[in-house]
């Protein structure tokens, strides 16, 4: 089977080419940069030229950073999966994909692995969930990324479950993580998007960076949104673990992870859920916690991927 990884050049999307061609795949690496393949998405003529490139790929990711819910149906008939983690964007996907396509939305950490996570939790309807999320401020992202967190600052997390204009990164949460207990900054992670409703739980995500001191800092750019072109330039403090917890607020019970690598996890995570997607027996529109078991992902891992899960 053949696939094709938009972003191929990008800190993900090589990772996911490496993981698919590990699973027995073969793979095309689009990009802007490479010339074998060269794909330019925001180009006049790119969703046509990403249209005939997908006539001959079985699968499609989105690791290019681009988020344009007309992707979706651009590259029917075959499989789709986005790692965008916007909420606004993962709704307009799910309303974009077309009957019959089978679709994967939140195949990254977080949504992915955040969403199994809070799969996993017991709960019932209308209990409360918090997601705390530590990213490594050690780690070097591709530009998207940094974008994306940069874009934070002043903007209105999409479709809270209060239903109230809620500001990312100026209310604050202390939850007890893999590390212990830690400050997290409200954050528009769309976990809520994808499970909220299905589920009927009010899902609230929070963020926190590796380094505490850049995590205030991060604070005080959600305060003062004309300081968030600061977030480029700021140092890279700290060291590359990741960490995530999902906890109910009724039962106080949690689910955690915990490991090395964003963008390689990212990689890992979405390669094993594209393979899964294709190879499931009915199309539609589904989560990584519809494709993959919590308990056999360290089975899958690649060498060298630390990940560790906790009850």
């Amino acid at each position: 089977m053949r696939a094709l990884v938009l972003g191929g050049s990008g800190a993900v999307g090589r990772v996911v080419a490496a993981q698919l061609e590990r699973l027995g795949w073969r793979t095309t690496r689009a990009s802007r940069q490479n010339p074998h393949a060269p794909l330019d998405l925001r180009a006049p003529s790119g969703i046509d030229a990403l249209h005939a490139l997908a006539r001959t790929h079985e699968l499609v990711i989105n690791a290019s950073g681009i988020e344009d819910a007309g992707l979706v149906s651009a590259v029917a008939p075959a499989a789709y999966v986005d790692i965008t983690a916007t909420g606004r964007v993962l709704a307009e996907l799910r309303d974009a994909a077309l009957p019959g396509q089978r679709v994967l939305l939140g195949a990254g950490l977080v949504p992915g692995l955040s969403t199994m996570l809070i799969a996993e939790l017991p709960t019932k309807s209308g209990d409360d969930i918090d997601l705390g999320i530590i990213l490594g401020s050690g780690e070097r992202h591709g530009p998207a990324a940094v974008a994306w967190t940069a874009a934070l600052a002043g903007r209105a997390v999409f479709a809270p479950p209060e239903r109230d204009l809620v500001v990312n990164l100026r209310e604050s949460r202390r939850l007890t993580a893999p590390g212990g207990t830690r400050r997290y900054l409200r954050a528009d992670f769309p976990d809520h998007v994808l499970l909220g409703s299905a589920r009927d739980i009010r899902v609230r995500s929070y963020l926190a960076l590796g380094d505490r001191l850049t995590t205030a800092a991060l604070g005080l750019v959600g305060r003062v949104p004309r300081l968030a072109r600061a977030v480029a330039r700021a140092p890279h403090l700290g060291d590359d673990r990741w960490s995530l917890v999902a906890r109910n607020r009724r039962t106080g019970e949690q689910r955690a992870a915990s490991g090395r690598g964003q963008s390689r996890t990212t990689g890992i995570l979405t390669a094993l859920g594209a393979d899964a997607l294709v190879r499931r027996s009915t199309a539609g529109v589904v989560t990584l916690a519809d494709l993959l078991e919590l308990d056999a992902l360290p089975d899958f891992a690649a060498p060298g991927a630390a990940t560790q899960f906790a009850g």
